[in-house]
């Protein structure tokens, strides 16, 4: 998607002769269905003023396509102008330019991180060359013709308001400013854009590469499993975008600076699909080659699972076993055993450890206490069982006041799930009745969410989309495990003719990269801290609407699932209390699985009364 479009004799024109961020605000409000704040809209103002001035050049082709606001697929990132045209030999060619309105900056030890006021205040934000980079290397991973390399993308950051200071463009930023060259104030530094823009666009395209930018080919999802064994070896798979790689770089220095006098813990909220798994990875490989004693945990047997089986061949089972543990491992560790933890999942431990619950004090202040430093990726909505108590509070509870550690909390924003679609995850909040937001209609144009009205039709639509075996159907878990004890039986039996079973004794934890599995049906213990290109939800009688309001029923959920053992007991004693948690579970639960597709979720409801009620939400009834 292109907010704006134009060639560069009218985005001139739009600019000199008209209010171009009207124009930008009009098109962004009807392409997106969202608004922006003051601070956006003055921005598209000044900066595209400034922009328009070094466009007025007769070597820049008139011809040549101007985009504002490019939207990366499969992505949250919006590139704020791209140039397009063809180069010297005709090819296809696009400048990725970076707009600042910065004055001033201060460098620091992290990499690709500079000090500038935003918001009020300091902030350490990445480099706008890195930015540019990054954004670059973001379009290449997603985008056909970029990766084939029918177009070049030629990357550079323009901030118009800042003089030349050795700061901004000190040599510690090279490695970053020669991939994207950064131009600055003054006459001369924009003579300089004009060059760059000129070497680059010879002639005009009338904005053919914008389009195929835009709305061409995307590639082959690349998922976080089938990367990881380049990325233990060291491989950037994937570029670290503007939070991902400030938290990254916050994370290194907490870990490198901790001590034993001196503990760090650092938390790292981020919803579904903002990138906690990506950065956790990385943050194993690099302190790994510091030689710290660095372990990624995570309760999830599945992840882990699908790991292993993704490194065989290139890490020993005992290494793997080693690196990557679950939480109940460090119940006897020894204080600072470890340099680093690295806790992905954290919404997911458990107050005790063993198989039945009765080992160590509590997981959370375990793994404080194992490490110098201890990083906890976490989402609290996707607690799904009443065991579940990883929580912020809970985390600074145990690291401050038990610890006597410094506690540092970010948070990671942007989605490369779900279409990149924060709207998707907003309004999903809004229908399950999570929590009220604005996002109260889910437009197509977002996310591939669709409603069906049978079982058979929903599993079908999935089968179609399950190229390169990304693509499976899950349930909320309402229906017995009956081939348990008789491999013939079905589990999941709706209406007279749908007829599947249960992942979990074939396949286990491997199920959701298994090729053939896509027959069977997985809950969420074999999907979460996962992804699929899409994803089919049957959604059972556990989560229902009535009169408009979501209603969940944990009686409904089949009697040997523990996600919701023992709230009967607790319901005895605190009924409001047991009912308003086990509602909480139910919908994370749903959350969960409807967030586990990068292109697409399709539903499919048992109570017809809730299939109508998700069409309402997407303007379809």
């Amino acid at each position: 998607m292109i907010v704006y479009e134009a060639d560069k004799k009218q985005f001139l024109s739009d600019n000199f002769d008209r209010d171009i961020e009207d124009i930008i605000l009009t098109q962004f409000k009807s392409k997106t269905g969202h608004h922006v704040g003051r601070a956006e809209i003055a921005s598209w103002k000044d900066s595209l003023l400034r922009f328009a001035t070094v466009l007025q050049d007769d070597g820049i082709p008139d011809d040549m396509g101007v985009a504002v606001e490019l939207h990366i697929p499969q992505s949250a990132k919006r590139i704020d102008v791209t140039l397009s045209g063809l180069d010297a030999d005709g090819a296809g060619t696009a400048v990725i330019v970076e707009l600042k309105q910065w004055e001033k900056a201060q460098a620091t030890a992290k990499d690709a991180i500079v000090l500038t006021q935003l918001g009020g205040g300091l902030r350490e934000v990445v480099h706008p060359s890195y930015q540019a980079w990054s954004y670059a290397s973001l379009l290449n991973g997603f985008n056909e013709a970029v990766y084939e390399g029918r177009i070049a993308l030629r990357p550079c950051a323009y901030l118009h308001n800042y003089r030349r200071d050795g700061i901004i463009d000190a040599a510690q930023y090279a490695a970053y400013t020669d991939k994207a060259p950064l131009f600055l104030k003054g006459e001369t530094e924009r003579a300089a854009l004009r060059g760059f823009i000129k070497a680059h666009v010879r002639r005009g395209d009338r904005g053919r590469v914008l389009h195929e930018l835009a709305n061409g080919r995307i590639r082959p999802s690349k998922a976080l499993a089938d990367s990881l064994s380049g990325m233990l070896r060291g491989n950037a798979e994937f570029a670290l975008v503007d939070e991902q790689k400030e938290i990254y770089e916050a994370a290194l220095s907490a870990a490198r600076a901790a001590t034993d006098e001196h503990p760090q813990v650092l938390i790292v909220k981020g919803g579904p699909g903002t990138g906690k798994s990506v950065l956790a990875i990385n943050l194993l490989v690099a302190l790994t080659a510091d030689r710290l004693n660095v372990r990624y945990v995570s309760k999830n047997a599945a992840p882990r699972k699908v790991y292993e089986s993704r490194l065989v061949g290139s890490m020993t089972k005992s290494r793997f076993s080693e690196l990557f543990k679950g939480p109940w491992g460090f119940v006897d560790a020894q204080e600072n055993s470890f340099d680093v933890l690295i806790v992905d999942e954290a919404h997911r431990l458990n107050e005790k450890s063993g198989l039945y619950g009765n080992l160590g004090e509590h997981q959370v202040m375990e793994l404080i206490r194992a490490a110098r430093c201890t990083i906890f990726f976490i989402d609290e909505d996707q607690r799904v069982t009443l065991q579940d108590v990883g929580s912020k509070e809970v985390i600074r509870h145990f690291a401050s006041h038990k610890h006597g550690a410094t506690v540092t909390e970010r948070e990671l924003a942007s989605q490369f799930r779900c279409s990149g679609s924060d709207g998707y995850i907003a309004w999903l909040d809004n229908v399950l009745g999570i929590r009220e937001t604005a996002n109260v209609t889910l437009s197509p144009r977002e996310f591939d969410f669709r409603v069906f009205d049978t079982p058979e039709e929903l599993h079908a639509a999935i089968e179609t989309r399950n190229g390169g075996n990304k693509a499976r159907v899950v349930a909320g878990y309402c229906w017995p495990w009956a081939s348990k004890r008789d491999p013939s039986a079905w589990d999941i039996v709706i209406g007279d003719t749908y007829r599947r079973r249960w992942n979990l004794d074939q396949d286990g934890s491997l199920w959701i990269v298994t090729p053939g599995s896509i027959d069977q049906v997985g809950c969420i213990h074999t999907c979460q801290g996962l992804e699929l290109d899409y994803v089919g939800v049957i959604v059972g009688p556990d989560l229902i609407a009535c009169a408009g309001e979501i209603v969940t029923s944990p009686a409904a959920r089949d009697r040997h699932d523990k996600t919701l053992k023992g709230w009967k007991t607790r319901a005895r004693v605190e009924p409001l209390a047991a009912h308003a948690e086990a509602d909480l579970i139910i919908k994370n639960t749903y959350r969960t699985l409807m967030t586990r597709g990068m292109k697409g979720c399709y539903v499919y409801c048992t109570d017809a009364q809730t299939r109508q009620y998700l069409r309402r939400h997407l303007g379809e009834a």
